[in-house]
């Protein structure tokens, strides 16, 4: 089930934040240290301006988060991913924004940018970004058509 966030879930969110985070940055040809999402201001800050919901069946096992119309978070943890945790909560916040939406990227983030794909996102800038003091080239992904699914 998909719920809305509730101040009881933010440990758990910061442990799924901790246990996925560098799995974006998996394709990269550097290595990358985690910083604790406590401890990285800026996308604590953007998580905490934005609604952020959760997926929960037994136990909370991914959450997303977005603002306006850009999807900011999608997060499953490891041990729950391939099972339809993820699309749940990216085809919910899809509903929920009722706009075409934007998010962004790490551009070796081949397996998620290929998800998106498939719900009619399509990269339209890359960027040099920066995670924990190193530079990542990232990808915008705007939705350009509606998907089917």
């Amino acid at each position: 089930m998909i719920r809305d966030f509730c101040d009881d879930d933010f440990l758990v969110i910061l442990d799924i934040y901790s246990a996925s985070k560098l799995d974006e940055l998996n394709n990269e040809h550097e290595k990358f240290e985690l910083l604790p999402l406590l401890k990285d201001k800026k996308r604590l800050a953007l998580l905490q301006e934005s609604k952020v919901v959760v997926f929960e069946d037994s136990e909370v096992r991914g959450f997303g988060a977005f603002y306006e119309n850009e999807i900011r978070s999608l997060f499953v943890h490891p041990s729950s991913r391939g099972i339809g945790v993820g699309r749940a909560i990216f085809e919910y916040l899809l509903e929920e924004i009722e706009v075409r939406a934007l998010l962004y990227v790490t551009k070796s983030n081949y397996r998620a940018k290929a998800f998106y794909e498939q719900y009619g996102f399509s990269v339209i800038l890359e960027f040099e970004t920066s995670y924990n003091g190193k530079p990542v080239i990232a990808n915008e992904m705007r939705q350009v058509y509606e998907s089917q699914k």
